[in-house]
């Protein structure tokens, strides 16, 4: 639950960042913890915990935001 709230709260902190170096550190930081939501997902799943077909779709959705994330991060690195 943690994880997938500080994804929302750091993209919000990365578009408000002051510096281009601070933009992409706090979209690092996105990226960590989409991927920590989707670990935790997964989890739930291999534990029998969650049926996976109730998290299909929640997953698919932070794996999206996960790629996004990762390909913004990119493209402001200039790599």
């Amino acid at each position: 639950m943690r994880s997938s709230s500080y994804v929302g709260a750091n993209y919000r902190a990365a578009c408000r960042a002051r510096s281009k170096a601070e933009f992409h550190s706090k979209l690092s930081i996105v990226v960590e913890e989409a991927d920590e939501s989707v670990f935790w997902m997964e989890v739930l799943v291999e534990a029998d915990v969650v049926k996976k077909e109730n998290l299909i779709h929640l997953t698919d959705e932070a794996n999206q935001i996960l790629k996004i994330a990762a390909a913004s991060r990119k493209t402001v690195s200039g790599k």
